[in-house]
């Protein structure tokens, strides 16, 4: 089995990087190794899978905290087979063991676990790129969901038509078998898993020729699902129910649709507000005009006052992104941008010097005001 790379490596980020750091980490790899992008590349889809892996442990605070202080072995029970983390030939289960022996477990009762019991399958991590419009007016997408199904053939139990899983003569169905060790204070008993039925308390002498006595087989399928209005660039959402399906009877796990919304040429979003900006020649924001302006819900007229300056930022309210819970919506900003006309013709700049000419002081407040701010700084 080979060996399994460090989760924070694996993301490329420094062991004590912050929650936001391995989010956008994890975001970056999935979707250059997603396998819509990369179809029959199977290293792809094997990194894209570790990728996930590293990203569901490290993403979940107490996951992250066992995984910091034991690695691998402090998130997979399995990992490592009968080689001590510890040294000495002591795994993470063994340590559980010692401490049982000597006080009786946790809350003073025995310690038991159901190697066949029902185990809950895995999520999926999938990313859907959206337009910038698409996400905030909510939209059907249809996705392809790549996720492990119960073997139809053989009923989700691994063995072959006819044939049943066997009781493991080592460990009697127990999926542990105890070890004696011998350490610095005498002979310790503790219980390791079982290395013949790898800890399932079963063999199956006759596998299944579909799924190869795994139970579970790789299905794609096509979903339509509803993306809620007003979701944002790298939120996410789940299907209930889409992921993995589980072992021994247990509940699927859940496919975690993640977005990536692409900018929009107008518009820009902060929040659940828009911004745009939008040009006024120099008449119109001198004498006022009714104007055209763009929104995400279409065109809407605005009278531009008098004397509009450039810089200026009107809101228009309740024009901006649906709110998530569907409760209300943001804000549309819309700031002026002065175009200052060129390329004038020589009858075109005579008019606006006798226009010039026929302005005062009392047209520019603002340019009065820097020179005499500028006038009494000289006569300090």
């Amino acid at each position: 089995m080979p060996e399994k790379r460090d989760y924070y490596e694996v993301l490329g980020v420094a062991k004590g990087a912050s929650e936001s750091e391995i989010k956008k980490a994890y975001r970056k790899l999935a979707k250059e190794y997603h396998p819509d992008l990369n179809p029959d590349n199977k290293d792809a889809e094997a990194k894209f899978k570790e990728i996930g892996e590293a990203y569901e442990v490290l993403s979940d605070s107490e996951k992250k905290s066992r995984y910091d202080q034991y690695g691998h072995a402090g998130v997979d029970p399995n990992f490592g087979g009968g080689g001590g983390a510890y040294g000495g030939g002591f795994g993470f289960d063994d340590l559980g063991d010692i401490f049982e022996s000597f006080f009786g477990g946790f809350g003073g009762s025995t310690r038991t676990r159901n190697p066949n019991g029902p185990i809950k399958g895995g999520d999926v991590h999938i990313t859907v790129p959206l337009d910038f419009l698409e996400a905030v007016h909510g939209c059907k997408k249809t996705i392809s969901i790549s996720h492990m199904e119960s073997c139809h053939d053989c009923g989700g139990t691994g063995a072959a038509a006819g044939t049943s899983a066997e009781v493991c003569p080592d460990c009697g169905g127990a999926g542990q078998v105890k070890v004696s060790q011998r350490t610095p204070i005498g002979v310790i008993q503790t219980a390791k898993t079982c290395p013949r039925c790898g800890g399932k308390g079963r063999i199956i002498t006759s596998p299944c020729g579909t799924c190869g006595g795994k139970a579970r087989v790789r299905t794609s399928k096509k979903v339509e699902v509803n993306v809620p209005a007003g979701i944002d660039d790298g939120q996410a959402f789940a299907l209930r129910g889409e992921g993995d399906s589980g072992l021994n009877n247990g509940p699927p796990g859940d496919c975690i649709i993640t977005v990536t919304v692409r900018p929009d040429t107008i518009f820009e979003r902060n929040g659940f507000d828009i911004h745009c900006d939008i040009p006024l020649t120099y008449t119109q924001a001198t004498l006022g005009d009714e104007i055209v302006v763009p929104t995400v819900d279409g065109k809407v007229s605005y009278s531009v006052p008098e004397g509009t300056q450039p810089g200026t930022t009107f809101r228009l309210r309740n024009k901006g992104v649906p709110y998530v819970n569907g409760r209300g919506r943001g804000d549309q900003y819309v700031r002026v941008v002065l175009e200052v006309p060129q390329n004038l013709t020589s009858k075109q700049k005579e008019l606006l010097k006798e226009f010039e000419a026929s302005t005062s002081d009392k047209n520019y407040a603002k340019r009065k005001s820097f020179f005499d701010k500028l006038k009494d700084a000289i006569n300090r």
